[in-house]
């Protein structure tokens, strides 16, 4: 089998879900005030050169308010610039404490996608008319900074549809770095294209591709437990895995070097 197949098997076991909550917290809520918050974008994997989005707008849903935009920082960005660990700052604003129940983005017409021969239109459905809604339920106090990051799958948020056009269906992972851990380490020899998936017995998962610079991976988001790693690396070098991995809220867990 060959990496790409192994790959796209390995990521068709992740059960991301476009309509992804949050942790919520413990503490009772302070409904007076105003909250910090802050939403990066960062990208789980794809088997693509680049994937471009136009976002135009980022927007808010406290409570049963009306939209609330933050102060966006528009512009076309390439997904592919920020994985493993990489991220950017796309939206910020003080907002009313409360119970934060909608993240939605505003894309404009300008998405592509770059294949190894060809850069062709992404069509976004409904992205420039209702938005990319994202559900969260994550109650906000008043006078704390809250840090969201946006997992953007650019693997599985892209359709090829028989016409032979790509239409953007938007996988989108929402998590705070407060209320997961993440799974850190280096490929041995690192030149080598390698797919990571880390799972558990409750259906949570994270997977991404090693940086074939330095090797180095990082699998973040994943909720508080005990994982399964998988490392599915490009031939002719053999799949291999580690088990009882433990991952801690706020923590990165140093799998050091995996060598093939």
């Amino acid at each position: 089998m060959n990496f790409r197949k192994t790959l796209l098997i390995s990521m068709s076991l992740i059960s991301f879900t476009f309509l992804q909550s949050c942790q919520e917290d413990s503490e009772p809520n302070n409904q007076e005030g105003q909250a910090q918050v802050r939403l990066n974008l960062t990208d789980a994997p794809g088997l693509y050169q680049a994937v471009y989005i136009d976002l135009q707008n980022v927007e808010l849903k406290v409570d049963s308010s009306a939209w609330i935009s933050l102060n966006t920082q528009a512009g076309i960005y390439n997904l592919l610039d920020f994985q493993n660990g990489l991220d950017t700052l796309i939206g910020q604003a003080s907002v009313p404490a409360g119970k934060l129940n909608q993240i939605r983005l505003i894309l404009g017409p300008n998405n592509s996608i770059v294949t190894a021969t060809d850069s062709l239109s992404l069509k976004v459905p409904s992205g420039s008319q209702s938005g990319l809604k994202l559900l969260v339920n994550y109650t906000l106090q008043a006078d704390l900074v809250y840090e969201f990051s946006l997992d953007f799958d650019a693997h599985r948020s892209i359709v090829l549809k028989g016409n032979g056009d790509y239409s953007l269906k938007p996988v989108i992972r929402v998590f705070t770095s407060s209320s997961t851990g993440s799974i850190s380490g280096f490929i041995q020899p690192d030149s080598v294209m390698t797919g990571i998936l880390a799972h558990n017995t409750l259906g949570d998962s994270a997977a991404t591709i090693a940086d074939t610079n330095t090797g180095y991976f990082l699998l973040a988001g994943l909720n508080p437990g005990t994982y399964t790693v998988e490392f599915n690396p490009q031939a002719p070098f053999n799949f291999k895995d580690t088990t009882n991995i433990m991952v801690n809220a706020g923590q990165v867990t140093d799998l050091d070097t995996i060598s093939f």
